[in-house]
């Protein structure tokens, strides 16, 4: 693994671990209710879009539903920081370069991804 690869990697690992605390902090399930935390809405919000509506390796309908959970970190920071359609963009095709192995994916075909990601409510307050 080349040295920018291995810090590409550690950097999304502190991505997950960020986004783990503000998951851990935001309750996990409501007491009484069963029901998911808005941290864990928030994460399965993101997770679909990157399986259903980028999905750069092709996963058939029965695929891994966890494959590109490492990337959701990294997406989450965007949304809720500078919301940029260029840097979701950007990111998305540096995760399929370096991450994945795969020639970028045209800046075109990834905005409609970029601006679904946008749609998302990730605020974590109901």
């Amino acid at each position: 693994m080349s040295e920018e690869a291995v810090t590409q990697r550690l950097r999304t690992m502190g991505d997950l671990w960020e986004l783990s605390v503000k998951l851990m902090n935001s309750g996990g399930t409501k007491p009484g209710s069963g029901r998911p935390s808005r941290g864990l809405k928030i994460q399965d919000s993101i997770r679909e879009v990157l399986r259903f509506d980028w999905d750069p390796i092709g996963l058939d309908s029965d695929g891994a539903i966890d494959e590109y959970d490492t990337y959701i970190a990294p997406i989450y920071r965007i949304l809720v920081s500078s919301r940029s359609t260029e840097g979701l963009i950007e990111r998305l095709q540096v995760i399929e370069r370096d991450e994945l192995g795969l020639a970028p994916t045209k800046v075109e075909a990834l905005r409609s991804v970029a601006e679904k990601l946008l749609d998302l409510k990730v605020t974590l307050d109901d």
